[in-house]
């Protein structure tokens, strides 16, 4: 579970990566849920879009794909998500700490 810290760390991240993952019209097939846990696996940080020809909400989407792939939904916002799994062999992001008292 991210902390509201590491969120906020991880939406600065997130900002200037390209959006890789797109979700149209159709069904959130296994091969998307593939394409989303390799990226995970390789970058740890994706961006996702989803198509306004979509059934699904951007919400409704991060969701399913961060279940599917055991990510962590980092934020919402219009159309776009950031989804988030570190990657246990060869971590790339360091989160910051929670320093609670």
């Amino acid at each position: 579970m991210l902390t509201s810290k590491q969120r906020a760390y991880l939406r600065g991240l997130a900002n200037p990566i390209e959006t890789i993952l797109m979700i149209g019209k159709g069904e959130i097939t296994d091969n998307i849920v593939k394409q989303a846990d390799d990226a995970l696996k390789a970058r740890e940080l994706i961006k996702g879009k989803v198509l306004e020809n979509s059934g699904y909400s951007s919400r409704e989407a991060a969701e399913l794909i961060a279940e599917k792939c055991g990510a962590e939904v980092v934020q919402v916002i219009g159309s776009k998500f950031v989804l988030y799994k570190k990657n246990e062999d060869e971590p790339k992001i360091v989160l910051p700490k929670n320093r609670r008292k």
